[in-house]
């Protein structure tokens, strides 16, 4: 890993703040230069389009790259001072120009936003010696349901090298089996192999994808009764009418095909959220046929699988807004989620 990617691997930069610092608009992104150590270095770093930070120290009489920088035997001496400086430089940036994130990879940040809006939960972090394990548990009982961490690529993949972070859900065991037969997918690290699982978090697989399965290991923290074969599960399942009139669909037809992105099966209960301008729940639903192949993608939506739901009742916009929903705990209708039992009983 370089200086860099070390400093800046927990942090995303603001692009807004750049600019104030003195970075400068360059074809790839952002540029900065200045001089340390008393004028005798010039370090030159780049922010690209990506928010990828990447840089370079150049002694000034010379205007050559400082070549010691960057090897580790020579970290002492004269040339760790250099180093210490750099890092200094760079460590500025980062506090004035940088946001701190939970983790390392784009990817693992973007899961934890989405476990945040379905669930409210924030990762814990436990063990200081183990300082980017984030824990995701259920407040209610403890229970885990994630544990995202950083790891050495060449672990998963001889032929690789470097630093990614990987993922640990709890699945069905036949499932287990049948996902490490897929790309991404490994048996657990450091954990029950027989129930866990490792995903890795480098974009091999789509959010929407691991999302799902994160839903499913969720599903473990509630107790058996709530997982046990033929239990109905109650959902709360958001609609964008941006995207599709779900109102003007259920004027014309009783039952409707509607994306399926978590473990919804046939029997269940869909509770529909719709967003603005209606911000409120409208349609008690059943789930009537699930998992059924699709195959759709365009600018704003990818559907891999489509589940047919049937209207069994309908309700007034004021019912049950995104107001009242909060007075359950619901602070976000971002993907399907399970409907709290309290306000299961008031639908």
């Amino acid at each position: 890993m370089t200086i860099e990617s070390e400093i800046f691997k927990r942090s995303v930069i603001d692009e807004a703040k750049l600019k104030a610092y003195g970075f400068k608009k360059s074809a790839q992104g952002f540029v900065y230069t200045t001089l340390f150590m008393d004028d005798a270095f010039k370090a030159v770093v780049w922010v690209d389009c990506n928010g990828q930070v990447s840089g370079e120290v150049y002694e000034v009489d010379s205007d050559e790259p400082y070549l010691p920088l960057r090897v580790e035997s020579m970290a002492v001496g004269y040339a760790g001072q250099v180093r210490e400086a750099y890092k200094k430089v760079l460590e500025d940036i980062k506090a004035r120009c940088g946001c701190e994130t939970y983790f390392m990879c784009p990817q693992s940040n973007r899961l934890a936003q989405q476990i945040l809006a379905r669930y409210g939960d924030k990762p814990v972090f436990p063990w200081e010696k183990y300082a980017g394990y984030g824990v995701f548990k259920n407040p209610d009982n403890d229970k885990w349901y994630a544990l995202l961490m950083p790891h050495d690529k060449n672990k998963l993949d001889k032929k690789q090298s470097g630093e990614t972070e990987i993922i640990n859900i709890k699945l069905d065991e036949a499932k287990i089996q049948t996902l490490l037969e897929q790309k991404g997918f490994y048996p657990a690290y450091h954990m029950n192999k027989k129930t866990w699982i490792t995903v890795v978090l480098d974009d091999t697989l789509d959010d929407e994808m691991i999302v799902s399965l994160i839903d499913e290991s969720h599903a473990f923290t509630l107790g058996k009764s709530a997982r046990r074969k033929g239990q109905v599960s109650e959902w709360l399942v958001p609609a964008n009418p941006k995207y599709f009139d779900i109102v003007g669909a259920f004027k014309r037809h009783k039952e409707i095909i509607w994306k399926q992105s978590s473990d919804i099966k046939k029997g269940d209960i869909a509770y529909m959220y719709v967003g603005a301008p209606y911000s409120a729940v409208l349609y008690k639903c059943e789930v009537t046929e699930a998992d059924m192949p699709y195959d759709y993608e365009d600018s704003n939506i990818k559907i891999n699988k489509v589940m047919k739901i049937k209207c069994l009742k309908q309700y007034d916009k004021d019912f049950m807004t995104f107001a009242k929903l909060n007075d359950y705990g619901i602070r976000a209708v971002r993907g399907p989620r399970f409907c709290p039992e309290e306000l299961s009983k008031v639908l």
